[in-house]
């Protein structure tokens, strides 16, 4: 079994990444992964959102809560961070160390519990491999369904690493979840859901991140 695997609950999500159920590990393998520069990251990550002070943000695949904690400076006290993960335990790890202007909810991707147009932003950080194939364009429209018209998406995702060791540490915690590349699948899905795409940002080391904004 892959280090990565041994974190997730295949039988759920047996054809994507599967849900991941041990907070703790998760955050040891991110630190390890980002090569001890995943605050940065996460930081370019949160300023490629756009968020502005009083945004309604809405993390999907929110995990730990670690870049919902990244957002809520952004967003100031008017404004609010939703974070939703279909994992109990990472959601109790969110909840544990939220700030009072970020929230937590157990829920699915592809059927967010939330109505239409409630966010102003809507972002998503290597959430979408961990989807099972079939659900993940029902997923990205969940996500234009909850943002308000003029609102705003950002997806970041792994791009394959040019690097030997980072190429076979992805390996190691994804697998065949990242078959087609997610750049090569994003460019297809967000569009196809109804966003328009406005750009897309490589992240360095591993992050391919698309912005995109739901039409008026």
């Amino acid at each position: 079994m892959k280090i990565g695997q041994s974190l997730h609950n295949p039988s759920k999500h047996e054809e994507g990444g599967g849900a991941i159920h041990h907070p703790r590990a998760y955050e040891v393998m991110a630190e390890i992964g980002f090569a001890g520069r995943r605050r940065r990251v996460f930081t370019q990550v949160a300023a490629l959102t756009g968020a502005r002070l009083g945004d309604r943000i809405l993390d999907v695949g929110c995990g730990t809560g670690y870049l919902s904690r990244v957002l809520a400076p952004r967003v100031g006290p008017d404004g609010h961070v939703t974070g939703v993960d279909p994992s109990p335990p990472m959601v109790g790890h969110a909840r544990g160390r939220a700030p009072r202007n970020c929230s937590y909810r157990v829920g699915e991707g592809q059927d967010l519990p939330f109505p239409d147009a409630s966010f102003d932003v809507v972002v998503s950080t290597l959430a979408v491999h961990h989807m099972p194939y079939a659900a993940r364009g029902t997923a990205i429209g969940e996500m234009l369904r909850v943002l308000r018209p003029g609102g705003r998406l950002l997806i970041a995702e792994f791009r394959p690493p040019t690097n030997a060791f980072f190429a076979h540490l992805v390996a190691v915690a994804v697998g065949p979840a990242m078959h087609p590349s997610m750049p090569e699948l994003l460019a297809d899905l967000v569009p196809a859901a109804g966003f328009r795409v406005e750009g897309t940002e490589h992240v360095k080391p591993l992050l391919h991140c698309v912005r995109a904004v739901r039409p008026e």
